[in-house]
């Protein structure tokens, strides 16, 4: 699949104001009722699905070749991924899909955008509004979208997963992903990549920390290929241990 950077505009117009300021503090709370408009113009970006002949072509060359994967949201991540990666915005546009992900992982925003009764401008205004609270790029502005004029704000999931995978590839970075009952401080974080680094031989270390008060105490690690290898640290899991010696089959232990 080959994606191009504003030589090939899209037929619809998008209106969000560009920013290129990454924000340290977690993303405002988007309210569905309100609206941001603006007559600014974006950078297009074309989606083109990857045919299965060139699936097995140019792996080590750019976005493209990085994950080849014969799906629509394959599609989507290299197309965003080529576009940061030829404005030299790769690290950026991987904040912004991490804003993304948490934006729709709120049930309310993801109905909204899904919900088939709701006019399209309606849902465009609400575009304008994450990209003005969360400061996203033009070129993510208009990914946005394109993902609302395709109807395929379905796959926003998917299609984090896939970039994710993509933006490894060309950093030649390894995922790690920390589960805590608390959020553990960066220092920890950082001796947590150290090791993880170590483990792997990767040249980077990227941490994505989930918070799980089911573990009681410690954390879990978990990176490799799809979160294959895991590192299991918690007082779950030594609770589990010692009741498995203990042979106490089912019964629960009252923490």
């Amino acid at each position: 699949m080959a994606a191009s950077l504003q030589q090939t505009p899209i037929a619809f117009g998008c209106r969000s104001p560009p920013s290129t300021q990454i924000p340290t503090a977690p993303t405002a709370k988007l309210s569905l009722t309100s609206t941001f408009t603006t007559g600014l113009k974006i950078p297009k970006l074309t989606i083109k699905p990857r045919s299965s002949s060139s699936s097995n072509t140019n792996r080590s060359h750019g976005a493209a070749g990085a994950r080849m994967a014969d799906t629509a949201a394959g599609s989507y991540a290299t197309a965003l991924a080529e576009v940061a990666q030829s404005n030299g915005t790769l690290e950026q546009t991987a904040a912004d899909v991490e804003k993304i992900e948490q934006l729709f992982s709120d049930p309310e925003v993801s109905a909204f955008f899904a919900n088939p009764t709701v006019d399209e401008e309606k849902k465009r205004n609400v575009v304008d509004e994450i990209v003005k609270s969360s400061e996203l790029q033009p070129h993510v502005a208009n990914f946005l979208n394109i993902l609302v004029d395709m109807k395929r704000t379905d796959i926003v999931n998917d299609i984090v997963k896939e970039f994710e995978l993509v933006y490894n590839s060309l950093t030649e970075t390894e995922m790690a992903v920390v589960t805590s009952v608390v959020q553990l401080d960066s220092q920890h974080l950082a001796q947590i990549a150290k090791g993880v680094q170590r483990l792997t031989g990767s040249k980077n270390v990227r941490i994505k920390t989930v918070i799980d008060p089911s573990l009681v105490a410690g954390f879990t690690i978990r990176y490799g290929l799809s979160g294959s290898k895991l590192i299991d640290m918690s007082v779950k899991k030594q609770l589990e241990d010692i009741a498995a010696q203990l042979d106490l089959g089912d019964i629960q232990l009252a923490v």
